[in-house]
């Protein structure tokens, strides 16, 4: 078991390594470096869902019978899914489209990774000293409070197409309509349900 996971710690290594070359060879490229994608992600709304959800992550740390969870890791994955999921997410769905190229979907997919699962086993083997026998779970665990997170801060409101999300327009990010939460909120609603099940998980 202790070569698998060398084996595998190496391989989302050199995989997180390819794909950080290829962001910073196309850094001017990304939406994720650019001004109006902060100003989209920064709205008033999402802010404070952010912080409701992260303040529960972190709050729910000591009590959790998970003890690779602590205030540590429930942060800092907390903060990620805030900054890269909508980007990550809207990245594939336009690499599906065709509209992004093999080498865009690899770099989105591994920020996805490294936000959800590989920060976390990277952090725990240098807390404990040893790989966590829960990155598998956690895996599936975190991937869907990172989708859910990235659905949920691409919805908008558009006066002429009514409640979508966002990556579908060709514009994306735009923060040029800013769309107030009631407006969404019906919509938004499954994904915060998804999301606070989720976290409840930890607890039991």
């Amino acid at each position: 078991m202790r070569d698998f996971f060398t084996l595998y710690l190496l391989c989302w290594g050199s995989a997180c390594l390819i794909a950080a070359g290829i962001f910073i060879r196309r850094f001017k490229t990304w939406e994720i470096t650019r001004r109006v994608y902060w100003r989209f992600l920064l709205q008033p709304w999402k802010i404070i869902a952010f912080a409701i959800a992260a303040l529960g992550l972190i709050g729910i740390a000591p009590y959790t019978n998970d003890i690779t969870w602590d205030y540590v890791d429930a942060a800092f994955m907390s903060i990620a899914a805030f900054v890269t999921a909508p980007w990550a997410i809207g990245v594939l769905y336009k690499a599906i489209k065709g509209q992004r190229d093999f080498a865009a979907a690899c770099v989105a997919a591994c920020v996805w990774l490294f936000s959800a699962s590989w920060s976390y086993d990277l952090y725990l083997l240098l807390r404990d000293g040893g790989y966590p026998a829960t990155w598998a779970a956690n895996i599936g665990a975190s991937s869907i409070l990172y989708v859910s997170a990235g659905l949920l801060w691409n919805l908008e409101y558009r006066s002429d197409r009514g409640v979508i999300f966002a990556f579908m327009d060709e514009a994306w990010p735009s923060a040029q309509e800013q769309s107030g939460f009631w407006k969404i909120a019906g919509y938004a609603l499954p994904f915060m349900l998804i999301a606070s099940i989720a976290i409840l998980s930890f607890v039991w």
